[in-house]
Order: structure tokens, then sequence, then C-alpha cells
């Protein structure tokens, strides 16, 4: 029986979670991509909280316009800002079963370029 492509990237999923986690220090940056928007958001797996969020979906990004992959990595950018106000300077990237390319790459040059280790 052949896999849907949800549930082939929810296998994806699983198999990177097995082995990125976040600590307070590391926190993971994980990335959710729907057809029309992307979000991002940076949790600690030790207490299970998210220390911080951003998404397409966010005033200062939605006024913007663009490709999707621009406004994505404007939303690294902002995570990324976001994350260093918080006093976290690395992470562990969790592309949450996508390809490390499109908009889930862009997200992640935006975060580097504003000043995130991974």
């Amino acid at each position: 029986m052949a896999l849907t492509k949800n549930e082939r990237r929810l296998r994806i999923k699983n198999r990177i979670r097995k082995i990125v986690a976040g600590t307070g220090a590391r926190p993971r940056l994980a990335v959710f991509r729907s057809n029309k928007e992307i979000y991002a958001q940076l949790i600690d797996d030790v207490t299970g909280k998210t220390i911080s969020a951003a998404s397409s979906r966010d005033k200062d990004i939605s006024a913007a316009k663009g490709t999707k992959s621009e406004l994505a990595k404007l939303v690294g950018k902002s995570i990324a800002e976001k994350a260093l106000k918080a006093g976290v300077e690395t992470i562990a990237f969790d592309r949450g079963g996508y390809l490390y390319h499109g908009r889930v790459k862009s997200l992640a040059e935006g975060a580097r370029e504003a000043g995130l280790k991974f």
C-alpha cells in the first residue's frame, strides 16, 4: 500500500525527532509549512515550553509583499531576533519532515543571516 504525502512526511518527521531535541541552552527550531503560510517556533523539549514563535501571519510580515520564499526568509529573521532577545544564540534545526529546499531553506538562511548558529 502506497503512503500518502502526509504519511511519508510524518514518518520522516518522527525519524528526525528521534535525533533532534531542544534544551534550554540549545532549543529546537521547529518549522511547519502549510500551502499558504510558514510557521517557526523555538521549543525547549526538556520543559515542554515554546520559547518564542514567528509566522508569515504576523502583522509585520503579512504586510510585506513578495513570494512565499521571501516571506519565509522574513520569518527566519523574525524568529532569530526573538531568539537573540531571549538570550539564545545556538539552536537545533528541525525541518519537520520537509525537504531542505524552497521555503524551509529560505527560513533557515534568514535565521542564519540574523545571527542564529546551527
